[in-house]
């Protein structure tokens, strides 16, 4: 009887441990921007008057920011499927803007992140917004994107893995894009 009661009190202290440090892990997140991505000198897209384009950067967008690297984050963007079975997505690429990648260029490397949810993730649309939270990998990786014109590689700078994703109303650092662009259709309406 006392051994039992021993195991009861230690499965409640192990629970009451786990809690905690899960606590304590959810406070550590930190919500971050597009903008913590990229260099501080690097001009940002509404500079431009359009979304930039690593053609257009003397780096080509390949500098990363090591500072966030392996630390929990939470980034909020327009997700577009690399990885999908119907409605269900394995592994998507976040990107600042609508239209990123398939109908307009490409943003540079250290504006996207490669994400693989920890469960697959329901979705309803392409460049749907959500919002990330995992740990941050810096690393070039290339993917395989199958667009409406046809297949395109496209470079991400950092990469997500095992990432909660849930879907958001808006993005709050959102590129819109101007009123003259060829791609303004594409901007999100807000409600």
């Amino acid at each position: 009887m006392m051994n039992m009661r021993f195991k009861s009190c230690a499965a409640l202290a192990t629970a009451l441990l786990f809690a905690a440090t899960g606590a304590d892990a959810a406070a550590e997140v930190a919500h971050i921007f597009w903008k913590d991505l990229r260099p501080a000198t690097q001009a940002i897209a509404e500079d431009a008057n359009l979304p930039m384009i690593a053609a257009k950067l003397p780096d080509h967008g390949e500098t990363l920011s090591l500072n966030l690297q392996d630390k929990m984050i939470q980034l909020a963007g327009y997700a577009l499927p690399v990885d999908r079975d119907g409605d269900l997505v394995y592994q998507f690429l976040l990107v600042p803007w609508t239209g990123a990648c398939s109908h307009m260029p490409t943003p540079p490397p250290n504006q996207i992140v490669l994400v693989t949810p920890a469960r697959p993730y329901t979705m309803k649309e392409a460049y749907e917004p959500v919002a990330v939270t995992g740990v941050l990998n810096p690393g070039m990786e290339k993917s395989q994107l199958f667009i409406l014109d046809g297949v395109s590689i496209v470079q991400s700078g950092y990469a997500v893995r095992k990432a909660e994703v849930v879907s958001v109303d808006t993005v709050p650092d959102t590129v819109t894009l101007p009123v003259n662009s060829p791609w303004s259709f594409l901007n999100k309406k807000k409600n």
